[in-house]
């Protein structure tokens, strides 16, 4: 922080070549989206700006539609922590004409858009394994829309004349939530944006389609103003906001502009340099740390990116990536070391190192693991090669992978390219870009067809500290929906058990021991191929205007940009 008083006015110019995922809080799960839904849209729990972060003890939610956070204290808790009430913020407005106030009848609405079975939100698990009848509805829902493309009236009138019974409006400004068993991250949970407050407006629009696009309504202190997918992205001032009844945002900017441009990190950074831009668009464009984050005292989760999944549904090849042998002679390939090299070159001051588990370090559940060990972390071609032979692949094959076409993806895909070229394996390469990467993946119909049987995303924990089902509910869970982020479709009933005993855990003990379990599980299974571990925050270069920039963990180490302010 600056330690100068903030100054209103101007407009934060960011660039670079990212792409929203979805604007729909109830389907967005790319953590770059994050930084423009935090602006627009609100949730009961939210996380406010940490200038000095040095432990994940400090990152915690707090009320944000709420006015506090139920405890057996407040009364608001239930003795057998079953039972959260939650009251909601007075005087919180819809951007609508006219404006009008947030209720509890549009947080359940947002919590039931969550479940619509077009865009689905990434990790639904968190709410179906938790919230009582969740699981139901979802499962209902899905089975109604089955064989037909739904229309908005369709979705609109399964929401309507169907409930989640643990998701009730007691009146106007109380929400109640009933689990199925107790949950000390539920609060977490609740600060996830698939749970954000729907108005009724939002029936009349299919989840993110181009009509929900152009009438996106705001509580936040910026609404969206313009839009083009994977292009640009201007937002303006909410007239209707006000700061007495945000504890969390503030309004200093006049406005926020977004162009998506295909560039270069080094293009990226001499714009900002230049003064043509203030922060970066989704480019890993940096500056050294203030903070040494492999520090014990800076204890925080460390994000998997990149990690190499597997189609585990591909039928290329004779199903070749459905076969344990296969998986695990590309484990045994791949040389993660040459990825480290690609990701110190573009963007000096990263922190990451091989990784070689599920759950990275600092995350709960984390015990050193690694079932495919090779000498210096560069790949064993030799072991690899003899479990392809084993696996019925002598003549060798060829795969498909998916990859951005961003910042160090290319180098990434070419240095798995060439890792699996030793062994026999051929990759043939479809680049996308930011706006269709992850959309593509999250489609199950594209792994089913085989539209892919490799690729490299990344994932950050959505929350700390007590964060075990953070990595390996959404990743691993069955969940072969549209909108899952389970993207490879991996299914097997003993982790699925394993998630299950580990969430109904009442001692921290005994849920850590089941979180390792299921780590263990998923990469005996070689279910993915963990690449690298990457620090939790990275400190992406600043604009010379920029003041009170903080980047935050939970939208994957972007600024913070609902509290920032300009230099005139």
């Amino acid at each position: 922080m600056t330690g100068a008083s903030p100054r209103r006015g101007g407009v934060l110019r960011l660039y670079g070549p990212g792409s929203m995922d979805h604007v729909d809080p109830a389907s967005s799960y790319y953590m770059l989206s994050g930084q423009i839904l935090r602006l627009f849209t609100r949730q009961l729990f939210a996380y406010p700006p940490i200038p000095v972060l040095r432990d994940w003890r400090q990152v915690v939610p707090v009320p944000d539609l709420a006015t506090e956070m139920p405890t057996l204290a407040n009364g608001l808790l239930s003795d057998d922590h079953l039972t959260y009430t939650v009251p909601l913020r007075r005087g919180v407005l819809w951007d609508t004409e006219p404006a009008r106030e947030v209720t509890a009848h549009d947080v359940v609405r947002g919590f039931k858009r969550a479940a619509n079975p077009v865009f689905r939100g990434g990790a639904i698990h968190y709410y179906t394994s938790t919230i009582r009848g969740f699981a139901r509805f979802s499962d209902d829902y899905t089975a109604a829309m089955a064989g037909t493309e739904p229309t908005a009236r369709d979705l609109a009138a399964f929401q309507n004349s169907h409930d989640i019974p643990g998701v009730r409006a007691v009146d106007d400004h109380t929400v109640r939530f009933e689990l199925v068993r107790p949950a000390l991250d539920f609060p977490h949970i609740l600060a996830m944006t698939f749970g954000s407050p729907a108005p009724a407006e939002y029936d009349g629009y299919l989840p993110d389609g181009p009509d929900f696009r152009a009438n996106v309504r705001s509580i936040g202190p910026y609404r969206l103003s313009h839009y083009v997918h994977g292009r640009e992205l201007r937002m303006e001032r909410n007239p209707v906001w006000r700061q007495e009844t945000d504890p969390i945002r503030h309004q200093y900017l006049d406005g926020v502009e977004v162009v998506m441009e295909k560039a270069t990190p080094d293009q990226v950074g001499e714009r900002i340099r230049s003064g043509g831009a203030d922060l970066s668009w989704a480019s890993p464009v940096t500056e050294p740390y203030d903070v040494n984050p492999t520090d014990p005292g800076n204890n925080l989760g460390y994000a998997l990116n990149p990690y190499l999944v597997f189609n585990m549904v591909s039928p290329n090849e004779d199903g070749a990536t459905t076969k344990l042998k296969v998986r695990q002679a590309i484990s045994y390939a791949v040389d993660r070391t040459a990825m480290v090299t690609i990701f110190d070159e573009l963007s000096a001051g990263t922190v990451m190192w091989p990784a070689t588990s599920a759950i990275p370090p600092g995350n709960y559940g984390y015990r050193e693991l690694d079932p495919y060990p090779t000498p210096g972390f560069r790949g064993d071609p030799e072991k690899a090669r003899a479990l392809l032979v084993e696996a019925g692949y002598a003549d060798g094959l060829t795969l498909t992978m998916v990859h951005r076409d961003v910042d160090a993806n290319p180098e990434v895909a070419e240095s798995l390219a060439a890792d699996l070229a030793k062994i026999g394996i051929t990759l043939r390469m479809i680049p996308l870009g930011h706006a269709d990467y992850y959309p593509f993946l999250q489609d199950p119909a594209n792994a089913r067809a085989g539209g892919w049987d490799l690729s490299a995303p990344a994932w950050t924990p959505d929350w700390f500290g007590n964060n075990g089902r953070a990595f390996l509910q959404p990743m691993f869970q069955t969940n072969e929906t549209r909108g899952t982020s389970n993207y490879g479709c991996y299914s097997d009933p003993e982790t699925d058990r394993l998630i299950e005993a580990a969430l109904s855990a009442t001692d921290q003990g005994e849920a850590e021991e089941l979180w390792h379990r299921v780590d263990a599980r998923v990469m005996a299974d070689a279910a993915i191929v963990p690449l690298l571990v990457h620090a939790p925050t990275i400190p992406h270069l600043r604009g010379a205007r920029v003041r009170d920039a903080v980047p935050m963990p939970t939208i994957d180490r972007w600024f913070d940009l609902a509290n920032l302010w300009l230099e005139p």
